[in-house]
């Protein structure tokens, strides 16, 4: 039974990122619920269902995932301002991606098995990637602070808090990398980010910065690569 949930997520992904021009979007944003483009995109789902399923005995189905879409991107279009639109765009895939559970459910008696969030190596793995993220971005700060250049002040041409996020970026894909037993991408990674770093360093011709970015640089790495390695350890 499996296979029908996959087919409904199937039909939702394209549904709603490959067959909902912008223009869709924006109709939708600025009409709300008197939007022919939001009823016309339930449609698209509904259609989906049945190309899925190659099959019209699938219609019961059909609807009430059409219906429980449009609900929810109705309530989406009320709601919606410029300053909550990126947090409801997660709600919105996350309440059709449980409604589509629940069909699947009510119509196949379909149970997904959660046991392994009760199981020791899921709680390590957990923990490992959130120790990686903002923990590891304070101690570093903490350890390297007194290394501070004062040309490392913000400035207008780089985004805000950019290199945080670079940092949490590469040593989540670090663990994921030596998770799956990848060393190779670690020095790919370590490589790529050095070509992109060497125009900016060659270019400011300030030592102190240079060796800021590259005790920076290897600490992240470092860090990550010896907390990846003990949480391989634990859940092997």
């Amino acid at each position: 039974m499996e296979i029908y949930l996959i087919k409904l997520i199937i039909a939702h992904l394209v549904g709603d990122f490959f067959l909902q021009p912008s223009s869709w979007v924006k109709d939708k944003e600025r009409n709300k619920l008197k939007s022919g483009k939001l009823y016309l995109h339930v449609l698209v789902h509904v259609v989906l269902i049945f190309v899925v399923f190659l099959s019209f005995d699938f219609w019961k189905i059909a609807l009430l995932v059409g219906l429980l879409h449009l609900i929810i991107d109705a309530l989406k279009s009320i709601f919606q301002t410029k300053k909550n639109a990126r947090i409801l765009f997660f709600v919105d895939q996350v309440l059709h991606l449980s409604s589509i559970v629940l069909v699947w459910h009510i119509f196949y008696k379909g149970y997904l098995d959660v046991s392994f969030i009760n199981e020791q190596k899921t709680w390590a793995l957990i923990i490992g990637a959130l120790f990686l993220t903002m923990p590891t971005s304070i101690i570093m700060k903490v350890i390297i602070a007194k290394w501070l250049p004062e040309s490392d002040d913000e400035s207008p041409k780089s985004l805000q808090n950019a290199g945080k996020y670079i940092g949490i970026l590469e040593r989540v894909l670090i663990f994921v990398f030596i998770l799956t037993n990848h060393f190779e991408a670690v020095g790919f990674l370590l490589a790529a980010k050095s070509i992109f770093r060497f125009g900016d360093l060659k270019e400011s011709h300030d030592l102190k910065l240079t060796e800021y970015v590259l005790i920076g640089t290897l600490l992240s790495f470092g860090i990550a690569i010896i907390i990846s390695l003990m949480i391989t350890g634990l859940v092997k």
